[in-house]
């Protein structure tokens, strides 16, 4: 009897130090279904390197429709590079009477004064369309890409940094899809005659003749500032883009906005609208 009890004893101590050892595994955590998607990055049609900044661009104040269409050339200046824009920005933007020049170094870009001193350090918007910047009085300014070197695409028979020349004869020949029939491009071609400007929530603020021969005149009775500071004095159309053309030379284009009239291409910035007015 005693025996049997000395045995009955030792078997619940070896059970008690087993279940301190090994201790109850905790409960699985449910499986993992799929994990969320990483929020898609805007993009971007802004220049990565300085040799995508030349062609034009719009300088504007934030929350006024007050602006500069400039012209970022690659030649070096007496202060960084040089650019050029009308005698009328000097009214619509005071701030210009002192640019003389630009850089773009540590990826962004900046209007300097003759001491190449930054006067607009401007940095990338979250939607990747426009810059900003914020002077020293506080104002803040857009800078838009209308018509420059990173948006237009790479010639043929030109080398890029992700395309070379001439291809590797080992490699295998690559088909392409045939190019689009030119029709369909030129299918919503403008027709000659009177254009509203529409700005903002303003409409008919300014109405432009688009002449047969290519000219554009600007109507008497004009009340938008920023495209009498532009002066566009010629208009072409080409692959489904409309293009205004400056007398000093500044360009931007326009796309179909879907109800019959153009809008400004990239859609950011101020709204600027061209809708077809039947006299």
């Amino acid at each position: 009897m005693r025996r049997g009890l000395a045995l009955l004893a030792g078997l619940t101590v070896q059970a008690a130090a087993a279940q301190e050892t090994f201790p109850a595994r905790p409960p699985e955590p449910p499986p993992v279904l799929g994990a969320p998607a990483e929020p898609a990055v805007p993009t971007s049609r802004l220049p990565e390197r300085v040799t995508g900044v030349p062609g034009t661009w719009d300088l504007s104040r934030d929350g006024t429709p007050f602006r500069c269409v400039m012209t970022l050339a690659i030649d070096s200046g007496a202060a960084g590079r040089k650019l050029f824009f009308p005698a009328g920005c000097r009214r619509a933007l005071p701030i210009t009477a002192t640019v003389a020049g630009w850089l773009y170094t540590e990826g962004g870009l900046r209007l300097v004064d003759k001491d190449v001193r930054p006067l607009l350090v401007f940095t990338r918007r979250p939607d990747q369309g426009s810059l900003v910047a914020r002077a020293e009085n506080g104002v803040v300014y857009s800078f838009v890409p209308l018509d420059i070197a990173a948006m237009r695409p790479a010639e043929p028979g030109t080398a890029t940094a992700e395309t070379p020349a001439v291809p590797d004869p080992a490699s295998p020949p690559v088909s392409r899809p045939e190019s689009a029939p030119v029709a369909a491009a030129d299918a919503s071609r403008p027709e000659p005659g009177l254009y509203a400007l529409d700005r903002y929530r303003d409409r008919d603020v300014c109405r432009l003749d688009l002449g047969a021969a290519a000219s554009v005149r600007i109507l008497p009775g004009c009340r938008d500032n920023g495209i009498e500071v532009f002066d566009p004095v010629a208009w072409s159309f080409a692959t489904g883009r409309l293009t205004l053309k400056a007398k000093r030379g500044h360009t931007f284009g326009l796309v179909p906005n879907g109800d019959g009239g153009w809008r400004r291409d990239p859609e950011t910035g101020t709204t600027f609208v061209l809708r077809r007015v039947v006299p």
